[in-house]
């Protein structure tokens, strides 16, 4: 009956929970009403045994006289029935200024799972991972100091650390007081409110609640107003200091103890739960502070649940009595084995008798003496759930806490494989990797990869990257531990509300409408289309390979086949990640955990691509989150990430610049073929491209075979005169150097590397390598036919081809080329526009205008072969890819332009239009070379600001149309009744405004005082016909006026603010331009190494070659791998060391910075002050030991030597000293 009684509520719990109003509460919970008058004997009638008096019973109670007349003892269950409660909501304690309590009245009946649900879900209250439940100290009996000061330094700092509900009885008297102060104290330190993990919660008796009629509302209070009082004699009022109150209604009034049956049936029901993704049950703690005879039935009544208890020894009444039973009562040996076969159950005469003893000492009024011996006996039985804190003790209070939770679990369960497992579950719940380390990894336990295996997945998944460390630390393989099937277990634990969880279940809803299977979990292709996504076409995409998908094919056809694949059985969840920690650090990330992903990037190879491809991560997760307070800490990620990388490649610089250059370059098998460089450019990693290393390769490249810093008349003499290639003119470097650098470069003999694993700093360079031509002399394995390799020596050039192609193949030389005959291109685009535009045909167009036309053709066959010929990318995403560049919308727009031009300059009714429209399009070509100047160190930044500059501009054009606007109506209006002309109302209304603020103020046309020497007229008819109206002079002084006020307005007003802005602008962009600058440079040096050795218009020559070479002779373009070194075998593994090695130096000098900081010393000076501390406290417990063991002692030295003088005389003659007494030698070493 009571099974289906709970399953009902929980039904009831489960339908109503949603609903906005809080209606249905009073049809879910009940109160209490006594419904039988059982008469007080002490009363003389007027009182009933439930505590309140006969006027306030109904006249049902009343009624019956002779059922009362022979009930003798009053019964909750008999003699009260439940009504639907009239007490709940919000609790507001007036004047105290806090936040609402909530609050709900309830019967002592009520099921334990219904009101457990109604705190978490509705109440909101916080998932604890411990409830200590205080008991005792009830009363107006004042609470010792060194008990308050456990409760503040001990209880409450361990529930904090731990995040715990704290239940007491809520009331402002005694524990409940002093659990409230301490709490409150503790909550003006904490810093935020969000930070307080502290949960303090009442569970009173309705009946002991002072002022409970303020409560009563059969509709909810939202809030009720509870003014506390000081109280009167049996009943208290409730404290402010406690988040929720469960006023237990049993049906009395004044009683005390109705609660504890419904406060155990919560405790035991919280200790059964366990969270999602917890490894054990929730642990519930029960502490005794001092206590009456009245809490031995709770007592004994938690420890037959199997509750631990935690008892302050000394701090008065029972809590005294169970720790003088624990501790000093012995129980008989033999009791233990023979007792059970006398009689089950039953103690033996001599420990109820030492039981006996105790408890007249401790309650010697106590009427039913036998009543509370049997009550203690069994308390006794129980001892092992019981353990027993001293305040003068060495441990830490939580220390003690965790040692009481661990022993209890271990009577629960009783084989487990590790004793200490437990313990470490609780710690890992807690989050006290102190204790753990401490207490657990010190060295004496033998932990296996089987104990610590379910704790790494708690820690994992709650976010505790100190025991994640800790674990690997003390014998945990992360090898053998993340399989596939644990990574999609920890991706689909990710919150269902974050970023990344939203887009992992939109995704697992596609796959879900695709299959049949409804009850999807998300998968590692969920995790792919994730990764995908955020990276887009930086590396190949993760995880495709597991579920045999392709990764050209389109994502309808993968999502078929991943579909049949997760259909069938599959075997990739048992099986071990290729790399277990970069796993788990895209993991990391994707949830923005700062400390855990930092924890796997330490532990993770190829830490600078790694620590690039986080902060690409966290900032395209940052673009796509909308809350502020969820996109700051990405960014503030992204951006330690970028700094994490930056000061790595520095250390490996500093160590090994040619080492550095290939860490730079190299593909990465980790990150799928990603470079750092191809990385750090997707993230926009601008203070990674402005390290020297990253510039310095980057000039490396831009300069080929030759001398960095050749003048710049050298290379356009050069260009001019090409036999002067062959002298000294311009140096190039020397062999020595050469081989050098190409040894950064070299790629290990592979078969693969011929065609695309050489990383090049030169066209020349990618022509050699395409063609298989190398200059050094060692032997190179060429794929054949058949699959295997032969070797070949290269092929070397002669002197003349060699040095023609280290010029002309520069990426400088084709900047200098492009940069020529674009100058060449605008004076031949003046001319034409200025003195050689002839009229439509047949008359025209000039053949310089012919020579134009084709330029511009040539031009735009190398924006296709930008655009949709180079890489192998769908054509939509190279179309979107083009757009994304400013500078290439600016292409687009000259071109169509140009184009549109043409097409009408061609028609005579268009010619007009088709010129005017060349011309603007001019003056788009012209601001082009904006971009081409973008290389130069002085301009680059200068440019850069220009065009932060602008976009201020756009901010004070608008103020000023605004301004504009309203001047130029309202003077146009005054000084003009009638003028239906649109060009002057524009001009006027606009135009001159705008010249009145370069001083061109036309004073005759708007003071009217003055003489205006044109002819006007007032006839409308005439003004109708375009005659100039004459001025209206009514309002001609507030035309002035408003003159004054608008150049007042925009002179000195708009004017400063514009300066002022562009002033802090230039100052801002001024401090990071030369870092925006070595960013743009990458790109214009990808650009001009990409682009045909000849510019405009010979390029049309490079694009009939590369149309020959790719559809006829089928070589394959190296230039879509440039910058890209492959390296395998001991070459690849030699490098990741080194970069290893690195990291470790990085890490290692950070933490030594760190232990340099303020906070560190102070950390480390507080241990060692907390050390000695309890080393006192140690030295104070042995001197307290030796004091007593010299007394024992001594009291056995008088023994016996009192034995030996009797013993020295005859039996009849009596020793002249009196034997002595324990007390009597204490007193004397006292004395001494």
């Amino acid at each position: 009956m009571n099974e289906k009684r709970v399953k009902e509520a929980e039904e009831v719990v489960v339908a109503v929970m949603p609903k906005q109003d809080l209606s249905w509460i009073p049809n879910l919970l009940k109160k209490r009403v006594c419904t039988t008058f059982v008469e007080d004997s002490f009363s003389n009638g007027g009182r009933c045994q439930c505590g309140a008096t006969r006027d306030s019973h109904p006249s049902v109670a009343l009624g019956d006289n002779f059922s009362t007349a022979i009930v003798s003892h009053w019964d909750s269950i008999q003699h009260s029935s439940e009504q639907p409660t009239d007490a709940y909501g919000e609790l507001e304690f007036a004047g105290s200024g806090k936040r609402h309590s909530y609050f709900l009245r309830l019967s002592s009946t009520t099921v334990s799972s219904v009101v457990f649900d109604i705190m978490r879900q509705h109440w909101k209250l916080g998932q604890p991972n411990l409830v200590v439940s205080v008991v005792g100290g009830e009363g107006r009996s004042k609470v010792k100091s060194w008990v308050r000061e456990v409760l503040r330094q001990g209880l409450v700092k361990a529930a904090q650390s731990t995040g715990a509900w704290i239940i007491t009885s809520g009331l402002r008297e005694g524990i409940g007081k002093c659990v409230g102060e301490a709490v409150r104290d503790h909550a003006t330190a904490v810093s935020s409110v969000s930070l307080n993990k502290v949960v303090p919660i009442g569970i009173a008796p309705w009946g002991m609640v002072h002022n409970r009629q303020q409560l009563v509302d059969p509709e909810g209070s939202f809030p009720a107003k509870y003014f506390v009082q000081s109280t009167s004699r049996g009943t208290y009022s409730l404290d402010n200091n406690y988040k929720a109150f469960l006023l237990v209604d049993d049906g009395t009034e004044g009683r005390k103890g109705g609660e504890f049956g419904f406060r155990g049936r919560l405790e035991d029901y919280i200790s059964r739960q366990r969270p999602g993704s917890a490894s054990i049950d929730i642990p519930v703690l029960n502490m005794l502070i001092s206590g009456e005879v009245s809490m031995v039935e709770a007592l004994e009544i938690s420890l037959k649940n199997s509750m631990p208890w935690l008892v302050l020894a000394g701090s008065g009444g029972l809590a005294n009595l169970v720790s003088d039973i624990v501790e000093n009562v012995q129980s008989d040996p033999m009791c233990a084995f023979g007792g059970a076969e006398k009689e089950e159950g039953s103690p033996n005469i001599e420990l109820r008798e030492r039981i006996t003893t105790k408890v007249k000492k401790h309650f010697p009024s106590e009427q039913d003496m036998d009543k509370l011996v049997d009550k203690v006996l069994s308390i006794y039985q129980k001892k092992d759930l019981i353990s027993i804190y001293h305040a003068e003790g060495t441990d830490d209070f939580d220390t003690v806490m965790l040692k009481v939770l661990v022993q209890a679990s271990k009577h629960r369960v009783s084989m487990t494989t590790n004793p200490y497992v437990d313990e470490l579950k609780l710690a890992v719940t807690w989050n006290r990797v102190d204790i753990a380390k401490s207490e657990l990894f010190s060295g004496n336990i033998d932990w296996k990869y089987e104990d610590l295996e379910e704790s790494m997945t708690d820690a994992l998944e709650n976010n505790k990257p100190q025991f994640v460390r800790l674990f690997i630390d003390n014998g945990l393989n992360i090898v053998n531990y993340l399989t596939y099937g644990r990574l999609e277990g920890l991706y689909d634990s990710i919150s269902k509300t974050s970023q990344a969880g939203m887009l992992l279940q939109y995704f697992l809803e596609e796959r879900i409408n695709e299959s049949i299977d409804k009850t999807c979990r998300v998968s590692i292709y969920e995790v792919s289309l994730l990764l995908e996504d955020l990276l887009g076409e930086v590396c190949q995409p993760f995880y495709k390979s597991l579920l045999k998908v392709d990764a050209a094919s389109t994502r309808r056809k993968a999502l078929k086949r991943v579909c049949k694949t997760l259909k069938e059985e599959c075997s990739y969840p048992q099986n071990m990640c290729k790399h277990p920690w970069l796993c788990l650090f895209l993991w990391a990330v994707l949830q923005n955990r700062g400390e855990m992903a930092i924890l796997c990037w330490e532990m993770c190879g190829e830490s600078v691509l790694t620590a690039l491809g986080g902060c690409k991560i966290l900032r395209e997760l940052s673009k796509l989150e909308t809350e502020t307070d969820a996109k700051l800490p990405m960014k503030e990620l992204a951006t330690k990430f970028e700094f994490m990388a930056h000061d790595v490649f520095s250390t490996c610089y500093q160590t090994k610049s040619s080492y550095s250059y290939k860490l730079l370059i190299r593909k990465s098998n980790l990150w799928g073929d990603a470079t750092c460089l191809k990385m750090a450019m997707a993230a926009d990693a601008r203070y990674f491209f402005s390290h020297d290393g990253v510039q310095s390769l980057l000039s490396q490249i831009w300069w080929g075979d030759m001398e960095r810093g050749t003048e710049l008349w050298k290379l356009v003499l050069t260009m001019i005169i090409p036999p002067l290639v062959y002298t000294n003119l311009i140096k190039f470097k020397k062999a020595e150097n050469a081989e050098e650098v190409k040894s950064v470069m070299a790629p290990p003999p592979s078969a693969t590397d011929c065609n695309y694993g050489e990383t090049v700093f030169s066209f020349a360079d990618i022509k050699h390598h395409s063609e298989g031509d190398h200059e050094d002399s060692n032997y190179i394995r060429r794929p054949t036919k058949a699959g295997t390799a032969t070797s070949f020596r290269p092929k070397k050039f002669p002197f003349w081809v060699s040095r023609w192609k280290q010029f002309w193949y520069a990426p400088v030389t084709s900047f200098i080329g492009n940069v020529v005959t674009y100058f060449l291109f605008l004076f031949l685009y003046a001319y034409v526009l200025l003195v050689d535009f002839k009229p439509p045909p047949p008359e025209g167009p000039a053949v310089s205008e012919y020579v134009l036309y084709f330029w511009v053709f040539t031009i735009v066959c190398e924006e296709i072969r930008e655009t949709f010929i180079v890489g192998n990318k769908m054509f939509c995403q190279r179309l979107m890819l083009y757009l994304q560049d400013v500078w290439n919308k600016f292409d687009v727009l000259a071109i169509s332009l140009f184009i549109a031009g043409l097409c009408c300059r061609m028609f005579s009714w268009s010619f007009n239009m088709g010129r005017g429209i060349l011309c603007m399009d001019y003056m788009v070509f012209t601001l082009r070379l904006i971009h081409i100047f973008a290389i130069h160190r002085q301009l680059g930044p200068k440019i850069i600001i220009l065009g932060k500059m602008i976009k201020d501009a756009f901010f004070f054009l608008f103020f000023l149309a605004v301004w504009l606007s309203a001047y130029g109506v309202a003077n146009q209006a005054l000084l003009y009744q009638y003028d239906p002309s649109p060009d002057r109302a524009f001009r006027r209304v606009l135009y001159r405004p705008y010249l009145h603020i370069f001083g061109q103020i036309p004073v005759e046309e708007i003071d009217t005082g003055k003489n205006w020497d044109r002819d006007c007229t007032d006839n409308l008819t005439l003004i109708n016909e375009g005659k100039e109206p004459c001025r209206d002079t009514s309002h001609n002084w507030l035309v002035v006026i408003l003159l004054v006020i608008f150049l007042l307005v925009t002179n000195i007003l708009l004017v400063n603010l514009l300066i002022a802005t562009f002033s802090y602008t230039f100052s801002k962009v001024q401090e990071r331009s030369d870092t925006y600058w070595k960013f743009q440079r990458y790109n214009l040096i990808v650009e001009y190494h990409s682009r045909p050795t000849l510019a405009p218009p010979f390029i049309i020559l490079s694009h009939i070659n590369l149309l020959i070479k790719r559809n006829l002779r089928k070589v394959p373009s190296t230039k879509i791998h440039r910058f890209a070194l492959q390296l395998k075998g001991k070459d690849a593994n030699k490098l990741v060391k080194w970069e290893t090695f690195q990291k470790e130096n990085f890490l290692t000098l950070e933490s030594k910075k760190q232990r340099g900081t303020d906070s560190e010393r102070l950390k480390r000076m507080t241990a060692k002050v907390d050390g000695i501390i309890k080393q006192v406290g140690e030295i104070r417990d042995v001197d307290r030991r030796l004091r007593a063991l010299e007394s024992d002692m001594e009291f056995c030295t008088s023994s016996l030597q009192w034995i030996m003088e009797a013993l020295s005389q005859s039996s009849t003659v009596k020793s002249p000293k009196s034997h002595p007494t324990r007390k009597a030698v204490i007193s004397a070493s006292i004395e001494k």
